[in-house]
């Protein structure tokens, strides 16, 4: 990474993440050596431990609310080359990070629906050596693997990785760029310090 100062743990990952972003992304799906590309609009809130909604996700995965250390709330709109008539990538969810006791930099990560499947799923994650955040999650029909680390503040790329049961697998990779509020362009052709105008809510998923 450059430009960026240490990541302590995940809950720092999210706030870094904080804000509105735009993914570009290409999929390659690997048993037809084909690839398809798409974009997303992503924005991320970040949630303090005490939010409601994270409150609500630790009930639902019958998990203690105090000890959650935060989480983000996650909303997309998007689309890909290869989609049918009607299709959407759209929708809203909820995580919570859950650490380890013995390790903050690794833990549990509470969804309030998965991408695979749309109901509640808890998987595993952990800050890497580069500061990169690792997000494993199983489900019945499938695995995945998702790796996010920061360019610079304000880029930051994904790589993902399905495993499904049959062997139909796919990979993905994401550049994911920051979207700046109109107001903040504003601020600064004014000469307003960067330092009052950065929006670092959460970003992109």
């Amino acid at each position: 990474m450059s430009n960026m100062n240490p990541i302590k743990d995940a809950k720092t990952f999210f706030q870094h993440s904080a804000g509105r972003w735009r993914s570009q992304r290409t999929t390659h799906h690997l048993p037809f050596r084909r690839a398809e590309s798409g974009g997303s609009d992503i924005n991320v809130d970040f949630l303090d431990a005490d939010d409601q909604k994270i409150v609500d996700i630790c009930q639902m995965h019958d998990v203690d609310p105090k000890s959650a250390i935060g989480g983000a709330y996650v909303s997309w709109d998007g689309a890909m080359a290869w989609d049918k008539e009607n299709e959407e990538h759209k929708g809203t969810t909820v995580f919570a990070l859950i650490p380890d006791q013995d390790d903050p930099r690794k833990g549990k990560l509470l969804r309030e629906r998965g991408y695979a499947e749309i109901v509640p799923v808890a998987g595993e994650y952990q800050m890497d050596a580069e500061d990169g955040l690792v997000l494993i999650t199983e489900y019945e029909t499938m695995s995945i693997i998702e790796r996010f680390w920061f360019v610079n503040p304000n880029l930051r790329l994904r790589s993902s990785t399905v495993k499904r049961f049959g062997g139909f697998n796919t990979a993905t990779f994401c550049t994911e760029s920051r979207v700046e509020d109109k107001s903040d362009t504003e601020d600064k052709s004014n000469g307003v310090s960067d330092e009052h105008t950065k929006a670092f809510a959460i970003s992109g998923w």
